[in-house]
C-alpha cells in the first residue's frame, strides 16, 4: 500500500492542525476502504468492464493480425475470471489509499510562489545555455559537412542494412512476446479449469458418501 502524502506546508499552521489533518485524512482512508468492502459487486462489475475494453485494445494494438487477434480474444476471456480476482485483491488493497492521497493534493491549497526577479534570472539563463548548445550544435554539423560532404554508396548500403536487421529484430520480439503472452493466458486458463474440475469432482465424492450413508441409515432403522 502506497504510503500517505505529506500535509500541506503552511507556515500559519500550527502543529495542531497539523495532527487534525493527518487523523481527518486517515478517517477518509478508513472510509474509502469501507466503501470499497461495501460496493464489492460494483467495483467487480467495474473492473470486468475495464478489462473486456483493455484487454481488446491491447490485442487490436499489438496483433492486428487477423488469426491472431481473433485467437487472444478467446484466450482473454478463459483468463478472464483469474485476472478480475487479481484485479480485486490489488483494488482492495491499494486504491482506498491512493484515492485518499490524490484526494488530499486537491485540498492542499498552500503553492511555494517564486519571485519575479527569480524566476527571470532562470528563464534567461535557460535562454543562454540553450543558445549555447545551439552554437555547438551548429559546428558540429558545420564540421561535419566540411569533412565529408558526401556519403559513399557503401556507408548508406551499410545505413540501410543495419535499419533492416532492426526492423528484423524487432518483428521477431514482438512475435516472441505474442506466444509468451499466449502460453501465459493458456496456463492460467488451463489451471482455472482443472480446480474447477476437481471442486465438481470433490462435491460428487461427498454427494456419493451422503448418499451412502442416508442409505446406511434407512436400512438401520428397519
Amino acid at each position: 500500500m502506497s504510503q500517505p502524502l505529506p500535509s500541506s506546508s503552511n507556515s500559519q499552521r500550527s502543529p495542531t492542525d497539523a495532527e487534525r489533518e493527518e487523523q481527518l485524512m486517515q478517517d477518509v482512508t478508513l472510509l474509502l476502504e469501507n466503501l470499497v468492502e461495501r460496493e464489492e459487486a460494483t467495483v467487480k462489475l467495474i473492473l470486468n468492464c475495464l478489462y473486456d475494453a483493455g484487454a481488446t485494445n491491447l490485442i487490436n494494438e499489438k496483433f492486428p493480425s487477423p488469426p491472431i487477434n481473433k485467437s487472444l480474444r478467446f484466450v482473454s476471456k478463459m483468463s478472464k475470471p483469474v485476472v478480475k480476482m487479481i484485479a480485486w485483491q490489488w483494488f482492495r488493497m491499494n486504491c482506498p489509499q491512493l484515492i485518499a492521497d490524490w484526494l488530499r493534493t486537491k485540498i492542499n491549497f498552500q503553492t511555494i510562489a517564486t519571485p519575479q526577479v527569480e524566476t527571470a534570472k532562470i528563464k534567461t539563463a535557460q535562454i543562454e545555455t540553450a543558445k549555447i548548445e545551439t552554437a555547438k550544435i551548429e559546428t558540429a554539423q558545420v564540421e561535419i559537412l566540411v569533412e565529408t560532404p558526401q556519403l559513399s554508396s557503401h556507408a548508406v548500403k551499410t545505413s540501410e542494412y543495419q535499419l533492416y536487421e532492426v526492423k528484423q529484430l524487432r518483428d521477431q520480439i514482438k512475435m516472441l512476446t505474442g506466444v509468451l503472452f499466449s502460453v501465459i493466458i493458456l496456463l492460467s486458463g488451463g489451471f482455472l479449469w482443472a480446480g474447477y474440475k476437481l471442486e465438481k469432482s470433490h462435491l460428487e465424492v461427498v454427494e456419493q458418501l451422503q448418499n451412502q450413508v442416508k442409505t446406511l441409515e434407512a436400512s438401520v432403522d428397519k
